[in-house]
């Protein structure tokens, strides 16, 4: 159900029950392979995303065939960049409501975050430039694609562009903040990164995506420094 990632549309992770401005092409369901024969997909919910119910054929490691039945929620592919100083030895990061995690048993529903989009039909660095400045208020200089990853590949077909970018406190243009008539109050946080580290494991940054990059820049920098 995770298909190709030109399909989707650019929405911040932030807009948080904004009416949307315009609807997300959801993904063309795949053709049976070898493996997987599909026997029927129903669309259960596409007032916003797409959530579907997919009925499959699946052959197991024996040989045997297996019939299931699976719920998939498609929101688009995305791309998260995480804002650093070589030098100063910070990052930029965010703050802001998620009403997922609020639901689900976080105090107040703040998450302390990369900036992060889903693509709008453009390429993941296109977006995130866009993303970054629209949130933090810094403008992207040169963007690195680290690596890419499903997030939550058992019931969501995201997958998830990873940049970093070195910045300067010149770079920042504008406040940030999001766009507050599409729902969006983002704080805007600059800490060391060794405090954004040490936020892991006190359980300050809670946020998936925000974890991987930051431990991904921190090992960098410590292999930079010998």
């Amino acid at each position: 159900m995770a298909a190709a990632a030109a399909r989707l549309r650019c929405q911040s992770h932030s807009r948080n029950g904004a009416k949307p401005v315009s609807r997300p092409v959801p993904a063309p369901v795949p053709a049976s392979t070898e493996q997987v024969k599909l026997q029927s997909v129903e669309v259960l919910s596409d007032h916003w995303y797409t959530l579907r119910k997919v009925t499959f054929d699946l052959r197991r490691r024996d040989g045997q065939w297996q019939t299931l039945s699976r719920e998939a929620y498609d929101r688009g592919n995305g791309a998260a960049l995480l804002l650093y100083d070589s030098r100063r030895r910070t990052v930029v990061l965010t703050r802001q409501f998620r009403l997922p995690a609020f639901l689900n048993g976080s105090a107040d529903g703040m998450l302390i975050e990369t900036c992060a989009g889903l693509l709008d039909g453009d390429d993941p660095e296109t977006c995130i430039r866009r993303e970054a400045e629209e949130e933090t208020g810094y403008r992207v200089r040169q963007p690195r694609k680290v690596f890419e990853a499903y997030m939550s590949p058992g019931s969501v077909t995201e997958k998830l562009h990873f940049f970093i970018a070195e910045y300067e406190p010149q770079d920042r243009i504008r406040t940030g903040g999001g766009l507050a008539h599409e729902g969006e109050d983002i704080e805007v946080i600059e800490m060391p990164l060794a405090e954004a580290l040490a936020g892991i494991g006190s359980g300050v940054i809670e946020d998936g995506k925000t974890v991987m990059l930051l431990q991904h820049v921190a090992l960098m920098l410590q292999e930079a420094a010998g």
